[in-house]
């Protein structure tokens, strides 16, 4: 029996991969750097191959084995850090690096702070619940106009707007949560899919309320003490403590009982359900925790640019937000963090190359799904 045909499909994506990533590049780079690409990526999935052979895997085993030995023994003799000590450093790290950068690199790790917040509350819905919302945006927007209105019309303070913003989402959420939650999978997802373009459409074409294409200004800034918040370095402060805020609670709630009954409706439905567990108050649970904490954040968005229009809220925010959760583990706070990081300072700090910026997320995701689906820092699934 020929061997050859089944070795060619065991190892044809070591050859179509890279074909594949040079036809995508050759529009861009040229047949030349294309075909560099290409061979780059190649020599990277035969070093993968190689990395994941029985006997190179026994060796890293072994070598990983000595090294977390000798750091282990390392640490308790020498240099004994616990976990709690290194976040504490991690934390006065960040408040202090802000102090000597300018305002355009404040003004990224502003944006990753908020893009975070919104990504650990899409996570209760994806990562915890299993509830794939592509319209999450809609519920940023609601946080958003809800203080944008409440601020220039009755002249609302920002942290009461906080928790109006919350509310107004959170009621948004229930209002569809109640006939759309009994739907599972892609029509569940086509639903919030269309629930985002809807709201986007409203919010452009209710001139009397929303301002329409024109938006909404001279929104209000946040206040602390008499002092009110204006500077770059200020916001950057204040989204630092509510993604502080936003983690803990997180990992209370991913720890609790409601966090695990979400697990298990992830996993099987039909079995939770079997066990006892009410999944459709979970899962309207899930959705309007989620949708509260995207008020939120659309809140802080308005305060800190004074700013609110219908373009900010387009279905590539939802897309984008998705992605971090995705890329960086569904269910793994510290992989949400890092999801954001690559997708939001990353871009930033290699902005000569952002004609390729989509095309490299593509690319980027279509690996994932192939070599790690579980996501950066997800956990990986374990079979009998």
């Amino acid at each position: 029996m020929d061997p050859s045909p089944g070795l060619l499909t065991r190892y044809a994506d070591t050859f179509i991969i890279p074909l594949w990533t040079g036809l995508l590049m050759l529009p861009f780079t040229g047949p030349v750097n294309a075909l560099r690409i290409a061979a780059a990526t190649g020599a990277a999935i035969i070093v993968w191959r190689l990395l994941k052979a029985d006997a190179a895997a026994s060796l890293r085993r072994s070598v990983t084995g000595i090294f977390y030995r000798i750091t282990a023994a390392y640490s308790r003799t020498v240099f004994p850090v616990k976990r709690s000590a290194i976040l504490a450093i991690l934390i006065i790290v960040l408040l202090i690096v802000p102090l000597f950068l300018n305002d355009y690199y404040r003004d990224v790790m502003t944006l990753t702070g908020m893009y975070i917040v919104l990504a650990l509350g899409l996570n209760i819905l994806v990562g915890q619940a299993g509830l794939l919302n592509l319209g999450y945006v809609a519920f940023y927007a609601v946080g958003a106009y809800t203080y944008a209105i409440l601020s220039t019309t009755y002249g609302l303070s920002f942290w009461p707007g906080l928790i109006a913003g919350a509310l107004s989402a959170a009621a948004f959420a229930v209002l569809l949560g109640l006939p759309t939650l009994r739907l599972r999978g892609d029509y569940f997802a086509i639903v919030t899919l269309g629930l985002g373009e809807i709201t986007r459409i409203v919010l452009n074409n209710w001139d009397s309320l929303t301002g329409g294409p024109n938006g909404i200004s001279h929104i209000g800034r946040p206040s602390l003490a008499g002092y009110v918040l204006h500077r770059t370095l200020d916001f950057y402060y204040l989204i630092f403590f509510i993604v502080l805020l936003s983690i803990f609670a997180m990992h209370r709630l991913i720890s609790s009982r409601i966090g695990r009954a979400w697990i298990a409706i992830r996993e099987d439905e039909i079995a939770a359900e079997a066990m006892g567990i009410n999944t459709f108050r979970l899962k309207l649970l899930a959705f309007v925790l989620g949708s509260a904490w995207a008020g939120m954040t659309g809140v802080f968005f308005a305060a800190k640019m004074a700013f609110v229009s219908p373009e900010s809220f387009t279905f590539f925010e939802s897309v984008m937000i998705l992605c971090m959760v995705v890329l960086g583990g569904m269910g793994s706070i510290l992989g949400i963090v890092l999801g954001a990081f690559i997708l939001i300072t990353l871009p930033e700090l290699f902005r000569d190359f952002q004609d390729y910026r989509m095309l490299a997320f593509g690319v980027a995701l279509v690996l994932m799904m192939i070599f790690r689906p579980q996501g950066l820092l997800g956990a990986v699934k374990k079979t009998v």
